[in-house]
């Protein structure tokens, strides 16, 4: 593999796992999100329905961060796949991905 390759694979390498963990921080900080506007809501003087439109909607937000999170493990896959063709002898490069996560989420879109 040329030098120019493998400087792309490991910078397409970090630049997936920096995208992943992005994903990752925004799901944890829906969930901080919707612990307070549920622990606000507890107030006896506010009332019970208060703020449910604007649950649902982080409920909403949240599966599109799934859905995203979801994508992204296909898109370091297909990734990895070009990397295992294109690198063949070299091992570093290529990540192993069990299909497990993304034949879940198939499940659970159909």
């Amino acid at each position: 593999m040329s030098d120019r390759i493998l400087k792309d694979a490991y910078n397409m390498k970090k630049l997936i796992r920096e995208a992943e963990a992005l994903a990752d921080e925004s799901m944890l900080a829906f969930a901080k999100l919707k612990q307070a506007m549920l622990t606000a809501r507890q107030n006896p003087e506010v009332e019970v329905d208060t703020g449910q439109r604007a649950l649902m909607r982080l409920n909403q937000a949240e599966q599109q961060a799934m859905a995203m999170s979801t994508n992204l493990l296909r898109v370091h896959d297909e990734l990895s796949k070009v990397a295992r063709v294109k690198a063949r002898d070299d091992q570093g490069v290529p990540t192993e991905i069990t299909g497990s996560a993304i034949e879940t989420a198939d499940s659970v879109e159909a």
